[in-house]
């Protein structure tokens, strides 16, 4: 049986393995990141959204993010948005096993688009009370639509240009345990987000960003969030980058095969 330092460097990549010995890396390795469990709600979410990469509907989309950006209207069909835009099956069970080792009762999602990723984060933990932001009316109708087939109740979709509505959003909650951050892959939007989201944020909370090398400007994004004094330990997923705040542990930035 492989020692808990040899087991988790077989994972880290890059110049951290000194630091390898981490126990809270070893846990978060072992008991999440790798960990295989029970996945009935995440087939289920799975198989909606096979069902939406064949629907015939078409809605209007509006983009705030990083297409255009500019806020006007576009016509999407539903099955090109569910093969293109809705989170994949990996890294949705990766949302669902974070929640579920961290258990965060108030979490906020930026970008609902048809709810996939919602279900994964939401359904891992039914105590907690969740919101959703999505820029697009119909999408977000959309997505309470498939919420509410796979029997999740506890999460309040709100429709907005983020830049609007977030302030308010995040006034209202008690505090952030839980962050996704997918709806605006741009440099200085995400930063702004990210800063907002910090008000409310506390030691224990979880951040999460997708696509942090989606883009050159993403990947700057995501170097000053590694390097603002309140971040501890980051990992980099490729895909998505985990941002933890416990002050007890020290600054230290993973790079994981996944």
């Amino acid at each position: 049986m492989s020692t808990p330092l040899k087991y988790i460097q077989h994972y880290i990549t890059g110049q951290t393995r000194h630091d390898a010995h981490s126990p809270f890396m070893y846990n978060l390795i072992t008991q999440c990141i790798k960990r295989k469990g029970d996945t009935g709600m995440c087939m289920r979410i799975e198989r909606l959204k096979a069902d939406l990469t064949k629907s015939p509907l078409v809605i209007e989309v509006v983009d705030y993010g990083a297409g255009t950006g500019n806020g006007n209207t576009y016509t999407y069909p539903v099955q090109d948005i569910a093969k293109k835009s809705a989170i994949g099956r990996r890294h949705g069970r990766l949302l669902n096993r974070l929640v579920k080792y961290f258990q965060p009762a108030h979490i906020l999602e930026l970008g609902t688009s048809l709810g996939i990723g919602t279900a994964y984060l939401a359904s891992a933990n039914e105590d907690a009370r969740m919101v959703s932001v999505e820029g697009s009316a119909e999408t977000a109708a959309l997505a309470r639509q498939n919420l509410q087939k796979l029997g999740i109740t506890n999460v309040e979709v709100e429709v907005g240009n983020f830049d609007v509505v977030l302030p308010a959003i995040i006034s209202a909650q008690p505090r952030l345990d839980f962050v996704f951050f997918d709806g605006n892959h741009r440099k200085e939007p995400t930063l702004d987000y990210f800063n907002q989201c910090l008000a409310k944020a506390h030691g224990d909370a979880v951040f999460v960003f997708h696509d942090i090398h989606w883009s050159a400007g993403m990947e700057e994004a995501w170097e000053e969030i590694k390097a603002h004094p309140r971040v501890k330990v980051t990992v980099d997923l490729f895909f998505s980058g985990l941002v933890f705040f416990k002050p007890e542990l020290t600054k230290q930035h993973y790079r994981l095969r996944f």
